[in-house]
């Protein structure tokens, strides 16, 4: 390995004088300390800490201020390399959902799948509430005061809200390519927007229910002390901790063999497509390219199948994943693209669009709020403030934020609601593929866009059908569980 460009004494080691070695190390590391100076003011700030702000939002926010004060205030624009940091956000959405597609799921009874699929419509109704208002939105306004607007932009308001910024960063840069200038950030300010309306809204939802009496709170943002076995760490018949190789790498290595498998999978269909349906795969390639996620999800669940029939007819003496390392790896990686979408946010590609941004992210908390007040108390039932504001949480930023305000309620996890944000992402992963061929449909011209528009509606009524009459397989004997009233609002 060559370590000096020269012989020369005082020559430069290559590590310095070629700027890519460095870059991304660089990039990451400012990242994590940006990180551990944000978790260091949410437990030392109150107002911060009862915000519930998740850590990597704030590190996210800092960031960009600092890229903000640096390009206005001294003229400094190469501190954070935004191409750095859109591949990171790109790269670590695929990452985290193929971490949580890999982990072992336990067998579900009837009731709990059932909420569990009920769950996934709702998320799906919710992304669909939030498109049609976003497409109302951007319709209305292109038609009257604003007709150079790109009418497919309020699609941005559920990749944003409901998905969150890798996906909100998918989508916009798919849009820039269809004409629309400044989707990019229009997207990430939008997943922003959505963070704030989760945690400022679910913390004046929660402390409202606590002045009216409606549940018993623990105190907002004390620490609540777990008790973990041996279990919560090893499950049975795994690999263990330490051996040849370390249990962490193990779960390293499942991840990336699954995503280069992804990656040769969509370059395999997207190569196949151009040579040989050109026209498809104009249409198509990018959507496959930008939705790499759900290919690599796919592909996690596949394998995770496959592995599951190794080990159970012999073939396979230990098991290899473990849901808690799988865990953390999903969220180290959501962390990071979290902080580097809010990071590439630029507010000058904003010049124009502040109406519909303004309209989009108000509209959006709002509709969402009052669908999901609806819908949980179908769902439900027993249990419908922690079920409603873990959903609300969720579909208005990531799961994070969802598990972040239930805990507030629900510290140890005694209802249902954690696992039906598990189990009713999975479903909704079902439930809501339509849903991205419709944002990429919507983009190719005005037609498609009303068409889209109502698609929407009607894709949207099925759903309230399934999660209003659905009742399930009954119990042998036609009995079903009794179910207890809801609680009002």
């Amino acid at each position: 390995m060559i370590l000096f460009e020269s012989a020369e004494i005082g020559a430069k080691p290559i590590f310095y004088s070629t700027p890519g070695v460095w870059n991304l190390i660089v990039q990451l590391s400012m990242i994590a300390v940006l990180m551990l100076a944000a978790n260091l003011l949410r437990r030392r700030v109150p107002f911060i800490r009862r915000s519930l702000m998740p850590v990597s939002v704030i590190a996210g926010f800092i960031m960009l201020a600092i890229k903000l004060i640096l390009q206005k205030a001294f003229k400094i624009d190469n501190l954070f390399d935004i191409e750095v940091l859109d591949t990171l956000v790109y790269h670590c959405i695929a990452l985290g959902f193929i971490a949580m597609s890999l982990r072992v799921s336990e067998k579900v009874r009837d009731g709990r799948a059932l909420a569990g699929a009920k769950s996934g419509a709702a998320i799906v109704g919710s992304y669909l509430v939030q498109g049609f208002v976003g497409l109302v939105i951007t319709i209305v306004l292109a038609l009257t005061i604003k007709p150079g607007l790109f009418k497919a932009a309020g699609l941005l308001l559920p990749m944003g809200y409901g998905q969150g910024p890798g996906q909100a960063n998918n989508i916009g840069m798919t849009y820039e390519s269809y004409g629309f200038a400044g989707g990019q950030s229009f997207g990430l300010a939008i997943a922003a927007a959505g963070y704030i309306c989760a945690c400022t809204v679910g913390v004046i939802v929660l402390n409202y229910w606590k002045k009216h009496k409606k549940l018993n709170l623990p105190g907002s943002g004390e620490e609540t002390k777990e008790v973990l076995t041996v279990d919560y760490f090893q499950d049975k018949n795994e690999i263990p901790v330490s051996d040849s190789i370390d249990k962490l790498s193990v779960q390293i290595a499942l991840v990336l063999a699954v995503y280069i498998i992804t990656y040769l999978v969509t370059l395999g269909i997207t190569s196949a497509l151009t040579r040989w349906a050109p026209g498809v795969g104009k249409m198509l390639n990018s959507m496959l390219w930008g939705f790499n996620f759900i290919i690599g999800s796919a592909i996690a669940l596949l394998v995770k199948t496959l592995l599951g029939k190794a080990e159970k007819c012999g073939a396979m003496k230990r098991r290899y994943q473990n849901n808690y390392l799988l865990n953390r790896l999903s969220g180290f990686f959501f962390d990071i693209m979290i902080v580097a979408g809010i990071a590439c946010i630029d507010p000058e590609d904003l010049s124009g669009l502040w109406l519909p941004f303004a309209l989009m992210a108000v509209a959006g908390g709002l509709v969402t709020w009052f669908y999901l007040k609806k819908v949980s108390k179908s769902i439900y039932k027993g249990y419908y403030h922690e079920g409603l504001i873990s959903m609300y949480g969720m579909m208005t930023g990531t799961i994070g934020s969802g598990i972040l305000l239930l805990r507030e309620i629900d510290p140890e996890f005694k209802t249902p609601a954690a696992n039906n944000l598990v189990l009713g992402s999975s479903y909704g992963i079902l439930f809501g593929a339509p849903l991205l061929i419709l944002v990429t449909m919507a983009a190719r011209s005005d037609i498609m866009c009303y068409i889209v528009t109502g698609i929407i509606v009607v894709y949207f009524a099925l759903l309230m059908l399934f999660i209003r009459f659905f009742k399930g397989r009954k119990k042998k004997g036609g009995e079903e569980p009794p179910e207890q009233a809801s609680a009002e609002d």
